[in-house]
């Protein structure tokens, strides 16, 4: 196998959930918060930092600094100087890239899609569920009333929405970003696993 997979999710649809189990059919790598542990090693940032800035969204007027930056190689000097929500951007670019060079895998959020858009072997899908259907999941997960699950929901893909957007060329959430998009309100978690296993045996097959 070598596809790697990358999962954009809605807080509360269960991506997380359909990422491990896909990953673990597969026997491969997957990487959520993991990723931010090892981007931390990686870039000699302390862990709480860069948990601080996940999936966070930023000025967008350093935007084209940040990506300039990246796009032309960045030197010590423009990284001392560069906000520390850009450089936590980029030690998780890295570390991607890192990973996905390492073999399979399964990366959830975090651009990853982006990340590894030069890329051939990459599946990139996004998964979506009804309101009631992740108002539903986040009460059972945080052990809240439905209002509060409802305003941490929105809250969370705003922020999710607002991250990619910022630092892509993409749309959050639009299907033509992605190379498959899920609802797991209509197929459950363990359908949706089922239709990317599916998708990436399909893949596979044509290697």
């Amino acid at each position: 196998m070598r596809t790697v997979i990358t999962i954009g999710r809605q807080f509360g649809s269960g991506g997380h959930e359909i990422g491990a189990k896909v990953a673990d059919h597969f026997s491969i790598p997957f990487l959520d918060k993991d990723l931010v542990t090892k981007a931390a090693k990686d870039s000699g940032f302390c862990e709480e930092i860069i948990l601080n800035h996940d999936e966070r969204p930023t000025n967008s007027f350093l935007y084209n600094l940040v990506m300039d930056t990246y796009s032309f190689g960045y030197n010590a000097a423009h990284f001392v100087d560069m906000p520390i929500s850009h450089k936590v951007f980029l030690a998780q670019f890295d570390t991607i890239k890192k990973l996905a060079d390492e073999g399979p895998c399964v990366i959830v959020g975090r651009c990853a899609d982006y990340a590894l858009s030069e890329r051939s072997n990459c599946l990139n899908i996004f998964i979506y569920a009804s309101e009631e259907d992740k108002i539903k999941s986040i009460c059972r997960q945080f052990d809240l009333e439905a209002n509060k699950a409802r305003e941490m929901c929105i809250k969370k893909d705003k922020q999710r929405q607002s991250y990619y957007n910022y630092y892509t060329s993409k749309k959050w959430g639009r299907a033509d970003s992605y190379d498959l998009c899920i609802n797991s309100s209509v197929l459950g978690i363990d359908g949706s696993v089922k239709l990317i296993v599916k998708a990436i045996e399909e893949i596979e097959n044509r290697k």
